[in-house]
């Protein structure tokens, strides 16, 4: 009799011990894959700021614009965006 009690205890502690593993695994994955997200951003910028070095170089009249669209385009939207009441700030 109590060695039928006992061989459900052990066996549920080896389920709890999977799931823990299970577990673990899943938050490293987490952790690998933001770390894979940070990484493959940085490689974008820095490519996309050599981009635009190596237009500057190779056609400055076409950087110049593209830089005037760029500052036009975030200036309008600096000022047509809706005001908020004083004291009430957007949290990024």
């Amino acid at each position: 009799m109590i060695k039928l009690i006992k061989e459900p205890e052990r066996l549920l502690g080896w389920w709890d011990d999977l799931d823990d593993l299970v577990a673990v695994v899943a938050l490293s994955a987490e952790r690998i894959r933001r770390v894979a997200l940070l990484v493959a951003g940085v490689f974008a910028f820095l490519l996309l700021f050599s981009a635009g070095i190596l237009l500057a170089f190779a056609e400055p009249p076409l950087a110049l614009a593209m830089v005037t669209l760029l500052s036009v385009t975030l200036l309008y939207r600096t000022a047509t965006r809706p005001q908020l009441p004083q004291g009430l700030e957007i949290q990024l």
